[in-house]
């Protein structure tokens, strides 16, 4: 008997309801996808095509903000994460799911704390979780991480504000992966990281998760990072899946005005172009800290 899906989205759709002087808004509309146990998928999608708000609602983290914040909702379809019904998902049960459900989001290099050492960032997730995990365990779990993304050992002991931007989101993947989740939800993993590295970035993750049988979904405008290891890609457009399937199928075949952009992009790259940049990719100050 096969297993479960680890999601498994029916025609969702999610609204930012109203808000101070902002009228409620619609997000995603029928939205609908899987994702088995043991997958790697990659979300691509246009500058507001709901990819975001989609990784906020699975990852649960979208029930856990506080009620001064704007929390996207979920208000048509199912959504079902690790077996857990989202749609009216209490902030108990979210705190429950989200143990199981790791997640890095987008900027999360700039969020870190900013007087803790990087071997403390990245092992502090086992330890909040389980004040009684072997610390010695935790450090060569997180040394493992860090290595593997390709970051010096000497970062260990550095602080935030002594690493390029490249170089504190790969610290923040690291802490989304430490906890060995069976879903990693990741958005722009590779915001900020120097092209030259952002392939191996997806390949951790992918290869992290694999190696236990665990699930991904990978958030990103950066094709070529995916193509080298995601199973299948779900393009969406204005929150509705347009393109699904391995991504040189997905392009060599495109059923929509977008994915067709997608693949004539693809066919014919501009260096200065991308899907949905980030705010700054760091490029420079990643090679200069290397």
């Amino acid at each position: 008997m096969s297993e479960p899906n680890v999601i498994a989205a029916s025609d969702v759709t999610i609204e930012y309801p109203a808000h101070s002087v902002s009228a409620s808004h619609t997000a995603v509309k029928g939205f609908t996808l899987t994702v088995a146990p043991g997958e790697i998928v990659g979300l691509v999608g246009s500058s507001g095509s709901g990819k975001s708000t989609l990784a906020q609602i699975i990852s649960g983290q979208a029930a856990l903000l506080s009620g001064r914040e704007p929390a996207p909702r979920i208000v048509g379809g199912s959504l079902e994460v690790l077996g857990v019904e989202l749609r009216g998902l209490r902030r108990s049960k979210a705190a429950k799911l989200a143990l199981g459900v790791g997640y890095v989001p987008q900027d999360a290099g700039t969020r870190l704390t900013s007087n803790m050492t990087v071997a403390e960032l990245v092992a502090e997730p086992l330890l909040l979780r389980d004040k009684r995990f072997d610390r010695h365990e935790a450090g060569l779990r997180a040394a493992t991480l860090v290595d593997a993304l390709l970051l010096p050992v000497g970062t260990m002991v550095k602080q935030p504000h002594e690493l390029s931007s490249g170089q504190r989101q790969r610290v923040a993947v690291a802490r989304g992966l430490i906890q060995q989740p069976p879903l990693l939800i990741a958005d722009e993993p590779t915001a900020g990281i120097d092209v030259s590295v952002r392939g191996t970035v997806v390949d951790v993750i992918a290869a992290a998760q694999r190696a236990r049988g665990a699930a991904a979904l990978i958030v990103s405008h950066d094709l070529d990072a995916l193509r080298r290891s995601v199973d299948r890609v779900a393009v969406i457009h204005e929150g509705v899946v347009v393109g699904l399937g391995p991504i040189d199928e997905v392009l060599a075949d495109p059923h929509h005005p977008f994915v067709a952009g997608l693949a004539e992009a693809a066919a014919h790259p501009d260096p200065y172009d991308e899907i949905d940049p980030p705010a700054d990719d760091g490029a420079n100050d990643e090679r200069s800290t290397r």
